[in-house]
């Protein structure tokens, strides 16, 4: 049995809920979900300049744990890119 998820904590909320590539219809396109929690790593990281671990404390998470995070973050965002996905901004709960 793994541990209960802890509890993120997340305050960017995005106007846009898609990205995608021009001149081709959504309904054709594969989509990739990106999570609240892996939108608000990027924005702390990379918008925000914050290192891991200040980014971490303000998400209330460990530092291994934001590193997972972002790590996925950037994946999915690099499949979209290549593969010419739909990025979906998913809402938070």
């Amino acid at each position: 049995m793994s541990r209960p998820k802890r509890p993120r904590r997340l305050r960017f909320q995005p106007d846009t809920r898609y990205f995608k590539p021009v001149g081709v219809p959504l309904r054709t396109l594969e989509e990739v979900a990106l999570f609240p929690d892996e939108l608000e790593a990027i924005k702390l990281h990379d918008i925000d300049n914050l290192n891991q671990t200040n980014a971490a404390k303000k998400m209330n998470i460990s530092q291994p744990t934001f590193a997972r995070i972002i790590d996925k973050a950037y994946k999915k965002i690099a499949k979209a890119l290549i593969h010419g996905q739909a990025i979906k901004l998913k809402e938070i709960d």
